[in-house]
C-alpha cells in the first residue's frame, strides 16, 4: 500500500512520517511500500493541474490529506484562503482520487459545528459552523461527498503533539514566561492526540472502512482543564486561572461546547479509544522538557 501525505511540514502529517518511519507495526504493514510527503511547494492543493499531475505519477493507493489552512481568526478577516485550500484543495484531491481509484483520507474539524447542541456531537448531527474557517471545512467536506465515494473523512478536535501548532505548546511557553496563566474555562471539546489519530486512521484504512466519523481521544474538557492537568503533571509551580473567553477578544467566534462522540468509529474498530487524559500522559513521556520548566 504506497501512501501519499500532503501538508508534509504541519504536525498531523509530520507524525504520521514518524510513526510510518519507526514503529514497527507499521514498518511490517508497509514492508515493501513507499510512503511520500509533500509539502506545499511540491504539491499545491489548490493546484488543480498539480494536484492531477502528482496523483498522476506517484499513482498511490491512500491519499493522506493533512494539508489545511487553520488560522482561524485571519479567516475571519479574509476568507479566500481557507476556502482555497480547506475546500477547493479537497475537491481537486477528490477529483483526481476518484479518476485513480485512489482511497482519500481527509481531515475536518469540530468547528463545523455551532456549540448549541450541549451534548456530544455524533456524525448525524447536522453541520452549522459559526465561523469562516468553520466554513470551509464544511465546504471541503461536501466537495469530497460529491467528487467521491471512495473516501474516510475524520473530524478531529483541539489536536496536539510534537511540533508548535498547538495549545500544549503554547502552554510551554505561557509557563515559562508567566507564573500565573489565564486560561479560558467556557470552550470545551477534545484534546486529540497526533499519535492516536494515525493509530486510528491506519486501523480503519486495514478494515476497508469508508464514510464519515469522529477520531478523537475519549471525554471532554475545557482549555482551563487541559492547562490543570498538564501543568500538574509536570508538577510545575504555576497558578491556573479559570477566566471568560470574552477577556481574550477574538476575530472568530468559537463554539462553546463542540466536543464529538467517537462512539461509532470505536465500536466498528472494536477499539476503545484512549482518554484525553491518558493521551496527554503518553504525550508527557515523548517530551524534552524545556528549559526553565522543571518542576520541583
Amino acid at each position: 500500500m504506497n501512501i501519499l501525505i500532503t501538508g508534509a511540514n504541519g504536525q498531523l502529517a509530520m507524525e504520521f512520517q514518524r510513526c510510518l518511519k519507526t514503529a514497527d507495526y507499521y514498518q511490517a504493514c508497509l514492508s515493501g511500500r513507499q510512503v511520500v510527503a509533500l509539502d506545499k511547494k511540491s504539491m499545491d492543493i489548490s493546484d488543480s493541474k498539480r494536484v492531477s499531475e502528482v496523483i498522476s505519477h506517484y499513482k498511490p493507493a491512500v491519499v493522506l490529506n493533512c494539508a489545511a489552512y487553520n488560522q482561524v481568526d485571519k479567516a475571519e478577516e479574509d476568507s479566500d484562503p481557507a476556502f482555497k485550500v480547506n475546500a477547493a484543495g479537497v475537491r481537486n484531491l477528490a477529483i483526481s482520487c476518484k479518476k485513480n481509484n485512489i482511497l482519500l483520507v481527509h481531515y475536518s474539524t469540530d468547528y463545523v459545528f455551532n456549540g448549541a447542541k450541549e451534548d456530544f456531537y455524533t456524525e448525524d448531527d447536522i453541520p452549522n459552523p459559526i465561523n469562516n474557517y468553520g466554513k470551509s471545512k464544511l465546504s471541503g467536506e461536501r466537495f469530497l461527498i460529491e467528487e467521491t465515494d471512495n473516501f474516510l473523512l475524520f473530524r478531529i478536535s483541539w489536536v496536539f503533539g510534537p511540533g508548535r501548532q498547538n495549545f500544549i505548546y503554547q502552554l510551554n511557553e505561557l509557563a515559562k514566561k508567566n507564573h500565573v496563566i489565564k486560561v479560558v474555562y467556557d470552550q470545551l471539546s477534545v484534546p486529540t492526540y497526533t499519535e492516536d489519530i494515525v493509530r486510528f486512521t491506519m486501523l480503519a484504512i486495514e478494515k476497508g472502512m469508508r464514510g464519515i466519523y469522529h477520531l478523537t481521544n475519549s471525554g471532554y474538557a475545557s482549555r482551563y482543564e487541559v492547562a490543570r492537568h498538564y501543568i500538574g503533571k509536570l508538577k510545575l509551580p504555576n497558578i491556573i486561572l479559570p477566566v471568560s473567553s470574552s477577556l481574550f477578544p477574538s476575530a472568530a467566534r468559537r463554539p462553546y461546547f463542540s466536543a464529538m462522540s467517537n462512539t461509532r468509529l470505536s465500536n466498528l474498530l472494536g477499539q476503545e479509544i484512549p482518554d484525553w487524559r491518558d493521551a496527554v500522559d503518553r504525550f508527557i513521556q515523548t517530551m524534552a522538557i524545556p528549559d526553565g520548566m522543571e518542576g520541583k
